[in-house]
């Protein structure tokens, strides 16, 4: 099974790194994540150098896209049990340590373990609109991997449910995801351009 989470690890000077990824949870120990990190990696080399990170709940998704669109100025406080930060604003979380690495020449397979997980507040699921923003954040994390026609027809669809449900929130975060996606179409058609010299 695969949850979407926000990972924050640190570097050897402290400094914190945010990033959304999907975590892996083993089917074969239940205190044991998986993380795959692509290379290269913020995240991938903060955690191989530092064997730490925090696994974060999270269900403000102005954080998986404000990440996703350069805004990473999200407020952290300390860890409990090893040398990291928390997401503030975060449900719940789980600090992690590095066990075993799996290399990989494009995504190698990071296996923590729990060491301290902590509720702060309850889950009260995700409504359409999150749900809406969080599939844009991956489907804007992939904009040089699938078709711009791909993504367009699937940030269509998910369109509907977030105007039926969205809050002030979510509006923000998906407004923040759509600025990032026609400044790629923009970049795309004058690239185009250049190579054909005719206008799209």
């Amino acid at each position: 099974m695969i949850q979407e989470t926000i990972v924050t690890t640190q570097n050897s000077s402290g400094v914190a790194h945010i990033a959304p990824m999907g975590i892996h949870l083993s089917a074969e120990a239940q205190d044991e994540f998986i993380i795959l990190p692509f290379r290269p990696s913020t995240t991938l080399n903060n955690l191989l150098d530092s064997k730490t990170a925090v696994i974060n709940y999270c269900d403000d998704v102005r954080v998986f896209a404000g990440c996703l669109t350069g805004r990473r100025d999200w407020q952290l406080k300390p860890a409990k049990k090893i040398n990291g930060q928390v997401l503030a604003c975060t449900l719940a979380h789980t600090e992690v340590e590095l066990v075993r690495v799996e290399d990989d020449e494009t995504r190698p397979k990071l296996f923590c373990k729990a060491v301290h997980t902590v509720n702060h507040a309850p889950f009260k699921g995700f409504n359409r609109a999150q749900y809406s923003v969080l599939e844009a954040a991956i489907l804007i994390s992939r904009l040089n991997m699938l078709p711009l026609e791909k993504i367009q027809a699937e940030i269509d669809y998910l369109r509907i449910g977030l105007e039926k449900t969205a809050g002030d929130r979510e509006l923000e975060a998906w407004g923040w995801l759509m600025s990032v996606i026609e400044n790629h179409t923009v970049n795309q058609a004058k690239t185009a351009e250049a190579k054909t010299g005719v206008k799209p």
